[in-house]
């Protein structure tokens, strides 16, 4: 029962993020860049955890020896800023179909970079076949029956970029694992994904005005991506990852473009095609064997 409930917390996450960029393209017409949202949320996110630390008896400020504080920034840095901004900027480069395509294969990628350095956590037998359908039904889904890729040299390393990215947040989020609690790990994600983003706005120090973040609609979208999407999720995210390990939790990401889809059809009446439903298809089976397999 206990890893029935871990499964349906990492599906529950995926979906909420699955979901976010409806209020990002809102935040993005009313003027916000990706880069200023992407800061928003994740300043939101860290004062309220650092507020809820102070209230642990188990707070710590930092981690246990300097090793572990640039593991912790790593983690900052591959799971926060650099994953975001490149991920977003390659939508400027290339198309969201690309973009979306190459991120959402980043369990392929995370499966092949922990068998290099855990032995434990390697796909076997059904759990490759599995994995492997789930990425064709990522890739049906995302499709939709037109198979032709715009090919943007910049724009899709930008995207491998971040798929890349999270892979190695991923391979990292094992020995974090094994030496801190979620708590601590993700309010340290939040931390440094910030601090790293001091060198962008350095080059491009362009701030939103205040009246335009208090706008009612602006402010709502930033709290539901600040206190959900960011803090919620990524504590829910990193404790799945202890309880069922690395490459199952990420095999969820499969997940993101069918709820995208979907929820594009429930609040913008976009169409279901029979290729979504294919594609959803190949992936649910592929979870399965997946799991089965382990």
């Amino acid at each position: 029962m206990n890893r029935l409930i871990y499964h349906l917390v990492a599906f529950l996450v995926v979906a909420i993020w699955g979901t976010t960029f409806v209020f990002t393209k809102l935040l993005l017409i009313a003027g916000l860049t990706a880069a200023q949202i992407f800061v928003l949320r994740f300043v939101v996110a860290y004062v309220l955890l650092f507020a809820y630390s102070l209230t642990r008896w188990s707070f710590r400020l930092f981690a246990s020896s300097w090793k572990d504080e640039l593991l912790m920034a790593a983690l900052g840095v591959t799971g926060g800023s650099l994953y975001f901004l490149m991920e977003n900027s390659a939508m400027i480069y290339t198309t969201t179909t690309n973009t979306s395509l190459i991120v959402c294969l980043c369990p392929l990628f995370a499966a092949l970079l922990i068998a290099l350095f855990y032995r434990s956590q390697r796909l076997h037998g059904l759990q490759i076949v599995g994995t492997v359908m789930a990425a064709i039904g990522v890739v049906v889904v995302v499709l939709n029956g037109h198979f032709v890729l715009h090919l943007s040299p910049l724009g899709d390393t930008l995207a491998f970029g971040a798929c890349l990215c999270w892979a190695l947040y991923s391979l990292l989020m094992i020995p974090a694992n094994q030496r801190y609690n979620s708590l601590f790990i993700t309010r340290k994600v939040f931390f440094y994904g910030l601090l790293s983003m001091i060198p962008y706005f350095i080059v491009s120090p362009e701030w939103p005005s205040l009246s335009l973040v208090l706008r009612t609609d602006v402010l709502l979208n930033l709290l539901f991506l600040g206190c959900v999407a960011s803090m919620l999720c990524y504590l829910l995210w990193n404790w799945t990852i202890k309880k069922l390990g690395a490459v199952v939790v990420t095999n969820y990401v499969y997940f993101n473009p069918v709820v995208t889809v979907f929820f594009a059809w429930i609040v913008l009446t976009e169409r279901i095609t029979l290729y979504f439903l294919l594609g959803t298809l190949l992936i649910l089976v592929g979870m399965y064997f997946c799991n089965r397999g382990r």
